[in-house]
């Protein structure tokens, strides 16, 4: 399945698209995706540039 973040015009949400989460953008969709899944929402905030970010995609996810 073709990651939901491949297309979309945030180049950090791009970055994202290859990792096996299954990342949502921020959305009122999104939540209440997970409010009717009974799913925890995780944040995670970063930046292109930012290379502690990039660490930790590649050690978390």
């Amino acid at each position: 399945m073709a990651s939901r973040l491949a297309e979309h015009p945030s180049a950090y949400l791009r970055s994202a698209a290859h990792q096996p989460v299954e990342w949502h953008p921020w959305s009122a969709e999104a939540f209440e995706r997970a409010k009717r899944e009974n799913k925890p929402i995780l944040l995670d905030i970063g930046a292109v540039w930012c290379h502690w970010c990039h660490v930790m995609d590649g050690e978390s996810y």
